[in-house]
């Protein structure tokens, strides 16, 4: 069985503006500057008002490594848009709360939890 890297997903938090502008830009460049291929959308909450398909594909598309804000939250944003997350394949950072070198960290499995499992806290 081949298992391969969790797509990074980075949410810009536009329009709820609950992510200190800070850390969203840190996060940002620290992903760019990594060289890693992540893909960044404008805001999440904003997709799962319009029920946008492209939720129900990275859902689909195997393990995901999300920057966002509340995991909870993140977690209803997806079943809104018809697209259930695989708890054991998810793991959500909350920009909110946590400093921007750990969001990056544990993106870029620099935290030592390489794993797929979920991490209190951080999981949905």
């Amino acid at each position: 069985m081949t298992t391969h890297a969790a797509r990074i997903l980075y949410c810009h938090c536009a329009f709820a503006r609950v992510v200190p502008p800070e850390v969203k830009a840190a996060v940002l460049t620290g992903l760019s500057e990594a060289d890693v291929e992540f893909d960044a959308v404008p805001d999440l909450c904003e997709m799962a008002a319009r029920g946008d398909a492209r939720l129900r594909e990275l859902a689909a598309d195997g393990p995901l490594k999300i920057a966002a804000c509340y995991p909870r939250a993140v977690k209803w944003l997806f079943a809104a848009a018809g697209a259930e997350l695989p708890e054991r394949a998810v793991r959500v950072w909350n920009m909110r709360v946590e400093p921007a070198a750990a969001v990056i960290d544990g993106l870029l499995d620099r935290d030592g939890s390489a794993g797929d499992a979920p991490v209190a806290g951080r999981s949905l």
